[in-house]
């Protein structure tokens, strides 16, 4: 299964990129004997209308121009399920056996992600209740699938 990032905004060069990158390349090389390929990050420009429900709006429709049929859409969302690493680890090992093609990670801009794209999602993710910066949202979410993948691998690197 594809594990895929779709990012509203972009982020700048620097030790945060380099962090979730670093996470990345190592689920890159644990992940294929686990049936777990990809951790690719795709950005989508931050949209600049003058009210926020515009730029929402215009987000959301690129967000879902991006998606593909047989995709498992997982939107970031404070409102969304508060789960653990081993229940997130399990989720995807149930979907890569399920044959699911490619589980998509959301991440929405400054303004939330809007209804139709959290109407589209298959799930809902929340990392808690706190506001996190959006970079910081990336460098947790690459973590936590790397983490996935020592998890399912029996990699000492989890420690609950």
């Amino acid at each position: 299964m594809e594990i895929s990032i779709l990012a509203v905004g972009r982020m700048k060069a620097g030790p945060e990129r380099e962090l979730c990158e670093r996470y990345f390349e190592r689920a890159r090389k644990s992940g294929p004997k686990l049936g777990l390929r990809g951790f690719l990050v795709e950005e989508i420009a931050e949209a600049h209308g003058a009210r926020p429900r515009d730029r929402i709006a215009a987000e959301g429709a690129s967000v879902l121009a991006k998606l593909r049929d047989g995709d498992r859409v997982v939107a970031l969302d404070p409102q969304g399920d508060l789960i653990d690493s081993d229940a997130f680890a399990t989720a995807l090992s149930k979907q890569a056996a399920a044959s699911v093609p490619r589980t998509l990670f959301l991440i929405g801009g400054p303004d939330g992600l809007g209804k139709s794209v959290l109407n589209r999602s298959n799930r809902r993710l929340s990392f808690g209740r706190l506001t996190w910066p959006h970079q910081l949202v990336r460098i947790l979410l690459a973590e936590q699938l790397y983490r996935a993948t020592t998890i399912l691998s029996g990699h000492p690197y989890h420690r609950a």
